[in-house]
This record gives C-alpha cells, structure tokens and sequence, in this order.
C-alpha cells in the first residue's frame, strides 16, 4: 500500500506511520506531508532505522500557505501515479491567540480543514488509480460546530472551538464524497472518519501552559492516554484492509472499543444535505482555485 499521511512528524501521524512501514514485511510506501525539512528528514531516518523500510519520503507543504497545498499537489502528481491512502490528520492544537494566515483565515480552520479539503479533492484521481481500494481515513473527534456567520473566528475565538469546527467540517466532507461517490458507477472509494478512543500522548504536551501539562501528566499516570505507536497499531487496519472491508466503513464514523471497530452514531447536522453543501459551496470560495473548483463541479455532474 501507498499511503500519503498529513503531519507525519509528530503524534497520531507519526505513530501510523511508524507501524505502517513496520509491518508486513516493510512493503508498504509511506509518504509524510510536513512543513519542515529538517524534521521530515529526521523521521525519514528514525522509522528507517527502527523498521528497515526504506520506502519512506517527505513531501514539504506548510497547510497555513494555500500556495504551498498547489506546490504539494504538483509533485505529488508528477511524483506518483496512484495512491492507496491518504491518513487526512494534520492539525494545529493548543494556541494562546488566534493566528491569521497570509490567506486570511483563521490558521485552525485553514490548517486543520480547508488546505486538506483541497488537498483531497485534488489527489482523488490518483486513489481511483489504486488497485486496492482507495480510501481515505479521516482523524476526526465528536461535538463541534460551524460558526456559519464568523467562520473565521474574528468576533469570538478560543482554540478549542477553532478545532472543533475543523473536526465538524472534516467529518462534513467525508460524509459528502462518500455520498457522491456512492453514486459513480464501479466506484471502489472508502471516505472513513476515526475517533481514537484515548487522547495521545505526543509532542503538543511541549507547548500547552504549565498547569495543562500538570493535569495531563496525572492523566498520563491515571491511564488516559495513549503513545503515538499504540495509535498507530490501532488504526494500521483501517489503511491495510481488503477493499471489501473498506467500502463497509466507508461513510461511518468510528471508534475502536473492546478490541474491536465501532459505529458511533453520527449528528444529523452532519448528514443534511443542504448543509453539506453550503459547506462544500463555502469551502471552494474561500480556496479561490480554478483547478479545485473544477475537479468539485465535474464530481457533482456525474455523481448527480
């Protein structure tokens, strides 16, 4: 399997991406999408040395710069003629003040929806090249709410509200195409949303305040997290699956319980197909790009 992950350098993406190179005798090509070289290449090394795969390579794109999702798109295309997978999961978490981005959004919306929403849409071609069963594994939690007349956050805006709309959206997307792909005939696509069940333990504990570290470290010690590697052997079935299995999930969002995969019952929010729209419609504007609007009009024709 060929398996395009979005922030592999650190948390649940690096833990996926060090089980996913690890297993089945290490024939499987894993591709980190990052913003820095030098951690891109540290990772390259570091799961090279602890699984002997040396199919592993970095593609750099900051998702604050929608230039920077075209530049990634570009060589990823020239680069490879299919993908099996794309692990959509990079994701800004803790933030003191609201950041706007040289595109002006709000850098959680922008970072943790919308550059992945182009992303994707822009990469769909190369996972209908897949000869295992495209799909696409979305990280993703419960609750949240879109902020229809201050997307942005502008007027209002905390870090956590900033990531739950992202995560509403996210799972709004994914419950789209699986829609629209349900309706193209022969189509062989999976669009899953997963909620691990225990927050992971990774590298946002360096830069939460001090007492928001305290409490977690406790949390740690009491067992309520995970590490990155035990996420990352979680959720290796949901990327190496037989295709029949994929296309079962696809549309659901899940969780993992009881050593076991399971359906958590979707908002009806999230389903409606008038607001899937809206934010589908909403979602094209704001990436202000020809290609991507084109690519989302033609999917609407023909699954329409």
């Amino acid at each position: 399997m060929k398996i395009l992950v979005t922030g592999g350098t650190n948390g649940m993406g690096k833990g996926v991406a060090k089980v996913l190179a690890g297993i089945d005798n290490q024939i499987h090509e894993v591709i980190l999408l990052c913003r820095s070289k030098e951690l891109g290449e540290l990772t390259i090394k570091e799961i090279e040395n602890s699984t002997m795969n040396q199919k592993i390579s970095i593609i750099l794109c900051d998702l604050a710069k929608l230039n920077d999702v075209r530049n990634a798109i570009n060589e990823i295309q020239s680069k490879h003629k299919f993908l099996d997978c794309i692990f959509i999961n990079a994701g800004l978490g803790y933030a003191a003040k609201r950041v706007e981005t040289e595109d002006g959004m709000d850098s959680h919306f922008q970072v943790n929806y919308l550059s992945q929403f182009m992303l994707t849409l822009n990469l769909l071609n190369l996972l209908e090249n897949s000869e295992s069963g495209g799909r696409i594994i979305y990280n993703v939690t419960k609750g949240g709410k879109i902020f229809w007349d201050d997307m942005q956050m502008q007027n209002v805006w905390s870090y956590e509200s900033g990531i739950h709309q992202a995560m509403v959206a996210k799972r709004m997307f994914l419950a789209t195409l699986h829609n629209l792909y349900r309706h193209l005939k022969g189509s062989k696509l999976s669009f899953i949303g997963f909620q691990i069940p225990k927050t992971v333990w990774s590298n946002q504990i360096n830069i939460i305040p001090v007492f928001m570290k305290t409490m977690a470290t406790i949390m740690k010690y009491l067992g309520q997290f995970i590490s990155i590697e035990k996420c990352g052997v979680i959720m290796s079935p949901l990327f190496t699956e037989k295709q029949e299995e994929s296309l079962k999930k696809s549309g659901k969002f899940i969780t993992w319980k009881k050593n076991e995969f399971i359906e958590i019952k979707e908002d009806e929010i999230i389903l409606n197909q008038e607001i899937q729209d809206r934010l589908w419609s909403a979602s094209l504007q704001l990436c202000k790009d020809e290609k991507t609007t084109r690519i989302a009009e033609n999917l609407y024709n023909y699954a329409k």
